[in-house]
């Protein structure tokens, strides 16, 4: 983010739903998933990403369940330059990569998030996870502080994700820029010094 605004706790609280909706439809596809209900209780008129998320329903909705889960796993699975490990396309296996998840799961941890399983702590849908489930408030402080290396990590790793996912023409290239633009939503912008 490089200093060019700070987390707006109020906003991200007011997304929670949203947040929730990215990580549910970011993890391996289930019929329920596709429910209207879950567009409804997730994501309204009103919300700075509808747009692209109305667009993602639309376009996934032209699939049968079986191509879509086929489509998941082509997509997540087997193809590095989409993978939903954040810190992946700039880290690689390397050691930065290694102090960077250790410090994400250091703020789970820290708000009540413990990660019980075998995914890695800068796996997309968990991060989605985390910013629906902890709750801040009370601690604005320390979370502004905490939650600047979790979006940082969700902004650089969504960039290179939503890139490759456009060079393959990807429905789900709209979820990442919806996401994205949600976490666009969540920062003040500050306003530049005369």
């Amino acid at each position: 983010m490089g200093g060019s605004g700070v987390i707006d706790i109020e906003k991200l609280h007011e997304y929670k739903d949203a947040f929730g909706f990215f990580a549910r439809l970011l993890t391996y596809p289930e019929k329920l998933d596709f429910h209207p209900l879950v567009l409804e209780e997730s994501v309204d008129y009103s919300h700075p990403a509808y747009a692209s998320v109305l667009t993602f329903w639309n376009m996934m909705h032209e699939y049968s369940m079986e191509s879509i889960e086929e489509m998941y796993v082509q997509t997540f699975d087997f193809q590095k330059q989409t993978t939903l490990y954040m810190t992946y396309a700039k880290f690689g296996d390397g050691k930065e990569r290694g102090k960077m998840l250790v410090g994400l799961k250091e703020t789970y941890q820290r708000f009540g998030l413990d990660i019980n399983s075998s995914e890695l702590s800068d796996y997309l849908p968990l991060m989605c996870e985390f910013l629906s489930a902890a709750d801040w408030r009370g601690h604005e402080k320390e979370a502004a502080e905490s939650l600047e290396l979790v979006i940082a990590v969700m902004e650089d790793g969504t960039y290179h994700l939503l890139k490759a996912l456009k060079k393959l023409e990807s429905p789900y290239s709209h979820l990442i820029q919806a996401l994205r633009d949600t976490l666009k939503a969540c920062i003040i912008q500050e306003a530049a010094e005369s």
